[in-house]
C-alpha cells in the first residue's frame, strides 16, 4: 500500500511539473544556482551595512566586504602576495600529494592483510588522535625551518584520513562478492584488483575530501611559527597589525582553495555514486532541453498497475 501511496505521488509530482510554466521549469533546472546565490547576495549585503554603511561594528574589528575588495586588489596589484601564494602553494601541492602517494596504498595494505593491520593499527590510531599542532616543534626540529617542516606538517595532517578511510572501505568489501568471485576461481590479484579496489574508490574519495581540509589546516598552522613567507603567515602579520582586511583576504584564499580543491573529487564521486534526486528530478521531466511528457494513458496505466 505505501508503495502504491509513493507511486502515485510520484505521478503526480510528474503531471504538475510537466504543466507547470517555462519560469518555473527554468528555477528546477537552476535550484542549487539560484538559492545559493540568492543566500550569499544576502548575507553579503547585510555585511556591508553592518560592518560599513552603517558601521554598527567598528570595521577595524569587522572589516567589510567593499573593504576586504580593496584590500584584494591592492595585494594583488601590488604583487605583494604573489610570493605568499607561491609559497603555501609548493607547500600544499608537495605534502598533499605525498599523503596521497603513501595513504592510499598503506591503507589498502592494512585493510588487506589482517597481520599487518595488527601491526599499524595502533600507531595509526594514536597519530590520528594527536593532535598535529603538538609535533610542530619536534618537525621544525628534525627538518628545520624551512619548506620541508611545512611539507611534513601538511603530510602529517592529510595522510591519517586517507589511511584509515581507505583501510576502512577495503574491510567493508562486501563479503558475498569476494565469495562469489573465489568461486569463479578468481586469483588473489584478480580478486584484489576488480572487487575490493572499485568497492574502496568512494571511501577513497571521501579521504580525499577530508585531506584537502587537513591539508589546509597544516598550511595555516605551519606558518604560524618559524616561517617568513606563505599566506597563513601574512594572516598572521595582518592580524598583529590589526589589517582585518587583509586577513579576511588570507582566509578567503584558503576558502576558495579549498571550494576549488574538493570540486574534482565531488564531481567523480558524483559520477560513481550517482544523484537519486537528479534522477528522479530527470524522470519529471526536468532537464535540458525541456522536454514536455504528458502521455496520460502511459500514467493512467502505471496508476493501474500500482
Amino acid at each position: 500500500m505505501a508503495d502504491q501511496n509513493m507511486a502515485t505521488d510520484e505521478v503526480l509530482l510528474d503531471v504538475r511539473v510537466a504543466e507547470a510554466s517555462n519560469l518555473y521549469k527554468f528555477y528546477l533546472n537552476h535550484e542549487k544556482l539560484i538559492l545559493g546565490t540568492l543566500s550569499v547576495s544576502l548575507f553579503l549585503f547585510v555585511w556591508e551595512m553592518v560592518g560599513n554603511v552603517y558601521q554598527i561594528i567598528n570595521p577595524m574589528f569587522m572589516s567589510a566586504p567593499s573593504l576586504i575588495g580593496k584590500a584584494a586588489v591592492q595585494l594583488f596589484g601590488s604583487g605583494e602576495i604573489w610570493n605568499d601564494l607561491s609559497v603555501s602553494g609548493i607547500e600544499f601541492g608537495w605534502g598533499y600529494l605525498l599523503s596521497i602517494v603513501v595513504g592510499v596504498p598503506f591503507g589498502i595494505a592494512i585493510g588487506w592483510y589482517k597481520r599487518f593491520a595488527y601491526i599499524c593499527d595502533p600507531f595509526v590510531n594514536a597519530m590520528n588522535a594527536t593532535p598535529r599542532v603538538a609535533l610542530l616543534p619536534l618537525i621544525i626540529i628534525w627538518l628545520g625551518i624551512g619548506i620541508l617542516s611545512k611539507v611534513g606538517i601538511i603530510f602529517l595532517g592529510a595522510v591519517f584520513p586517507l589511511i584509515i578511510n581507505t583501510r576502512d572501505g577495503v574491510k567493508t568489501t562486501p563479503i558475498s562478492l569476494l565469495n562469489a568471485a573465489r568461486s569463479f576461481g578468481a586469483s588473489e590479484w584478480k580478486l584484489f584488483n576488480s572487487v575490493v579496489v572499485p568497492s574502496t574508490i568512494p571511501f577513497i574519495l571521501t579521504g580525499l575530501r577530508l585531506a584537502i581540509g587537513r591539508a589546509l589546516i597544516g598550511v595555516m598552522v605551519g606558518e604560524l611559527y618559524a616561517a617568513t613567507a606563505g599566506i597563513g603567515f601574512m594572516i598572521t602579520v595582518a592580524g598583529a597589525t590589526f589589517q582585518t582586511d587583509k586577513v579576511f583576504v588570507g582566509v578567503l584564499i584558503f576558502a576558495i582553495t579549498g571550494m576549488v580543491a574538493t570540486m574534482p573529487v565531488i564531481a567523480t564521486s558524483s559520477a560513481r555514486v550517482g544523484e537519486p534526486n537528479r534522477a528522479r528530478t530527470k524522470s519529471a521531466g526536468v532537464t535540458k532541453p525541456w522536454r514536455c511528457d504528458t502521455d496520460h494513458s502511459r500514467i493512467s496505466a502505471r496508476n493501474a498497475s500500482g
